[in-house]
């Protein structure tokens, strides 16, 4: 009898750990969104609609841009609340965070959106310094220890291929940066051992095409180019959100 209640128990916990592979396999990935510089959450919200009507689970983190390690560690709490495996997705600045943040055990892959991807011991400043300048500065306006986009940037190098309503929406809800940010530096990056997927906005006055391109390629990342300015995932949402599929699909193989 003390046989066949082994067995029996034997069997159950086989056929649990069973059920719960299958369960695990094919599990949609958790994709978490982190804004960049002058935007918030909400720039996601194309992307994120869609992806909760194919199941995706999703969260958008709302970057204080207070410091590198304050948005890292804002990300990193959006990635203890994900079940399961997560993929990151970066815009411009939190590239940068999805760098550091991406080195967590549940991460399976980067997505990086016109978004920096820093090596270690990089700043915003020395990734910059590697191509020429370009006029983004001029249009910084500083408040209190903090660096703010003015109209007219927004609408010159920022987001200039989108209609006034919605340049004027970006203006309006943009979240500034502290100062300090330019010059936190990265530490271990996240894509030396993580899968990476980049698209370079060919448009793009905040960031620079070709440093996107230097960026994307020394990371090996699966990139595509497309025609628009920096604000990528509200002009080409689509295009966004496929690159984002790829991904999750190469990492339920």
């Amino acid at each position: 009898m003390k046989t066949i209640k082994t067995l029996s128990i034997l069997l159950v916990t086989i056929t649990g750990t069973l059920i719960a592979n299958v369960q695990t396999t094919g599990t949609k990935p958790t994709i978490i969104f982190v804004h960049g510089i002058w935007a918030d959450g909400s720039c996601w919200a194309s992307e994120i609609t869609d992806l909760q009507a194919k199941g995706y689970p999703v969260i958008s983190v709302q970057n204080p841009v207070t410091s590198l390690a304050d948005d890292v560690a804002a990300t990193k709490r959006a990635i203890a609340m994900a079940s399961g495996n997560v993929i990151l997705v970066g815009h411009s600045w939190g590239g940068f965070v999805i760098t550091q943040a991406g080195n967590d055990h549940k991460v399976v892959g980067l997505v990086y959106i016109a978004a920096f991807a820093p090596d270690s011991g990089e700043t915003v400043l020395s990734l910059s310094a590697k191509v020429p300048a370009n006029t983004l500065a001029t249009y910084f306006v500083p408040q209190d220890g903090f660096m703010y986009l003015s109209k007219k940037g927004i609408e010159t190098i920022f987001a200039q291929d989108l209609m006034p309503k919605q340049q004027a929406l970006i203006y309006a809800t943009q979240v500034p940066a502290s100062q300090s940010v330019f010059v936190d530096k990265s530490g271990e990056p996240a894509w030396k051992a993580k899968a990476s997927w980049y698209i370079v906005a060919k448009n793009d006055g905040a960031i620079s095409p070709d440093l996107e391109r230097l960026m994307a390629k020394r990371m090996n990342a699966k990139t595509i180019e497309l025609e628009s300015s920096h604000v990528v995932m509200i002009t080409h949402p689509k295009e966004v959100i496929a690159l984002i599929e790829d991904a999750a699909n190469a990492v339920l193989k």
